[in-house]
C-alpha cells in the first residue's frame, strides 16, 4: 500500500472499475463506467447522413463526434446547466474534443458509410477523471453498437481505446487519480490509448517544478500498466456480446 493515497491504493493501482452495457432502453448501445466515485453514463446513437462539411469537401465515408457535459449535482458544489448559461465553457468544448478525437481512433472512417455516430458522454459524480472514464466507457459502447449494427467481415471498429490519469504526489507516481490527488498533484497527465498499446493523446502538466524525460517515461509506462486492465474488462464484455 502507498501510504500516501488517501484511500490507502497501492500507487500503480486503479480504482475500483464497473463496466455496465445496455444501461438505457433507447439509444444503439450505452455503458456506464464507474472508476471509483467517478460515475459517467456514455451512450452511442447514430444517422445514415455526415455533417454539411464533409459533403461540402466531398469527404468520403463517415464521422465520430462527442458531446460531454455534467449534471449540475455531479460536483461537490452544484454547477449550472450550461444550457442555462447559453454557452459551453472551454472546459467542456476541450474535453469533448477530445473523446471525439479518442474515437475517431477506433474505426474506419471511410469504411463506416455515410453515418454520423453520436457519442453523448454525462457525468452524473465526479471525482477525477471523468474525461478518461468518458472515453472509456464511450469505446466499449461504439464497439458494442458497431457489432450490432456491421456484419464482422464489414466492421469499421478497428480496436478499443481506453484513458487514465496519472500524476506525481510528493515525488510518487501514482496511477488513476481521484480529485484530491489530482487538485494537489505536482504533475497532472492524461493518457490515452489503444489496445494495441498506441498513444492516442498525452495531456500533462507541470503544475509546481518542470519534470525530466525520464519521469515522462516512468508515468507513461504506468499508465500503460493501468491500460492493460481496462483493456481486459473491456474486452472481457465485449466479447459477450452477440
Amino acid at each position: 500500500m502507498c501510504a500516501l493515497r488517501i484511500d490507502g491504493r497501492a500507487c500503480d493501482e486503479l480504482r475500483p472499475i464497473t463496466l455496465e452495457t445496455d444501461y438505457l432502453t433507447h439509444p444503439l448501445s450505452s455503458v456506464f463506467i464507474s472508476c471509483g466515485k467517478t460515475r459517467v453514463l456514455t451512450a452511442v446513437s447514430y444517422e445514415d447522413k455526415v455533417p454539411s462539411w464533409m459533403k461540402n469537401q466531398k469527404v468520403a465515408g463517415g464521422w465520430v463526434t462527442c458531446e460531454y457535459g455534467m449534471i449540475p449535482s455531479a460536483t461537490t458544489e452544484r454547477c449550472r446547466r450550461e444550457a442555462a448559461a447559453g454557452k459551453q465553457s472551454g472546459r467542456t468544448v476541450e474535453i469533448q474534443r477530445l473523446i471525439g478525437r479518442s474515437l475517431r481512433m477506433a474505426v474506419d472512417l471511410e469504411q463506416l458509410g455515410e453515418r454520423t455516430f453520436y457519442l453523448d458522454c454525462d457525468v452524473i459524480n465526479a471525482d477525477g477523471g471523468t474525461r478518461c472514464a468518458s472515453i472509456s466507457g464511450a469505446a466499449l459502447a461504439l464497439a458494442v453498437g458497431c457489432k450490432r449494427i456491421f456484419p464482422a467481415n464489414t466492421n469499421p471498429f478497428k480496436e478499443l481505446i481506453a484513458a487514465v490519469s496519472v500524476g506525481i504526489i510528493d515525488g510518487v507516481p501514482m496511477l488513476d487519480l481521484c480529485y484530491e490527488e489530482d487538485s494537489n498533484a505536482e504533475v497532472d497527465m492524461n493518457v490515452v490509448m489503444t489496445e494495441s498499446g498506441k498513444l492516442v493523446e498525452v495531456q500533462g502538466t507541470a503544475e509546481g517544478a518542470p519534470f525530466s524525460r525520464s519521469k515522462l517515461n516512468e508515468l507513461i509506462d504506468l499508465a500503460e500498466c493501468g491500460l492493460k486492465q481496462i483493456f481486459s474488462y473491456q474486452r472481457e464484455i465485449l466479447e459477450k456480446i452477440q
